[in-house]
């Protein structure tokens, strides 16, 4: 792996994103690219209603007093971007990464992310913004948006990071699934790391050939690796086994379907990201 990019804004979830960050440069010699968006939010005032029996003199007072307010804000965003990166970068210093780059960039994340990801080998955001209602369980506003535009796996930071000892992989047979088998097979530096293959679903001599050639490619990247299929609903039958089996993390295919379906039925990837306590690795 040559490059990561981690995407930080400044909420709980920054500090995680950069330990997650750095626990994978240390394993994989990566340099890590860290990068906070002022979005057009943070630099522009509230609109304002200029209508009404106000003089033109007045007005002309008001647009000028706006403007300059505009151009506080955006100061003071530039220097908070800043000093949030600056911290990004000792954190990183601080656990042994040796090349850290940060950047501030104007515009939207995923806009950003796009034009970034071209040399990058994998992105890692938080699960949750600085908007985020933790009570009510909500994913960050920009999160989905970022998975379903790049092609490039995202690993889901968890608010707190734990050393990474346990593998579980969500497996269906799907492209994205068999994307991410290629993947961590071809990564020898994760091989040391246990990994337990669950397909959920009903046990079919097709299904058992498909999680033990799984199993069998992972095994040949040198992973200590088992497998099982256990019948029930994939959001609850991965959560229990995350938390029965002390899984660090869980590796799965992402937003397999279109929106409009997971409007209806509902996302299982959505679904996985808001309950599991652990990092989510994506792969589409």
């Amino acid at each position: 792996m040559s490059k990561l990019v981690a995407v930080i804004d400044g909420s709980a979830y920054s500090a995680s994103v950069c330990e997650h960050a750095a626990w994978i440069s240390n394993r994989a010699g990566s340099e890590i690219d860290v990068v906070h968006v002022l979005g057009r939010r943070n630099v522009s005032s509230e609109p304002s209603n200029l209508s009404g029996s106000i003089g033109l003199g007045a007005r002309s007072a008001l647009l000028t007093e706006l403007a300059e307010l505009d151009a506080q804000k955006a100061r003071l965003a530039q220097k908070r971007g800043r000093a949030i990166l600056d911290d990004a970068e000792s954190l990183l210093s601080s656990r042994g990464v040796q090349s850290v780059h940060t950047k501030l960039r104007n515009g939207e994340i995923v806009e950003t992310v796009q034009d970034m990801e071209a040399d990058a080998d994998l992105l890692v955001l938080g699960k949750r913004g600085e908007a985020a209602d933790f009570d009510k369980g909500h994913l960050g506003s920009n999160l989905e948006r970022v998975i379903r535009s790049t092609s490039k796996p995202v690993l889901v930071a968890s608010r707190a990071f734990k050393p990474i000892s346990r593998v579980l992989f969500a497996f269906d047979g799907g492209k994205s699934s068999l994307k991410a088998i290629e993947f961590l097979s071809q990564a020898a530096h994760y091989s040391d790391l246990p990994c337990h293959v669950l397909m959920v679903g009903t046990e079919t001599p097709d299904h058992r050939r498909q999680v033990e050639g799984a199993v069998a490619a992972l095994k040949k990247g040198g992973f200590e690796a088992t497998c099982a299929i256990v019948q029930g609903q994939a959001e609850s039958v991965i959560t229990d086994q995350v938390e029965t089996e002390g899984v660090d993390l869980v590796v799965m295919g992402a937003y397999g379907h279109s929106r409009i379906r997971n409007l209806i039925i509902g996302s299982t990837t959505t679904e996985m990201i808001r309950s599991c306590k652990v990092p989510v690795l994506l792969f589409r």
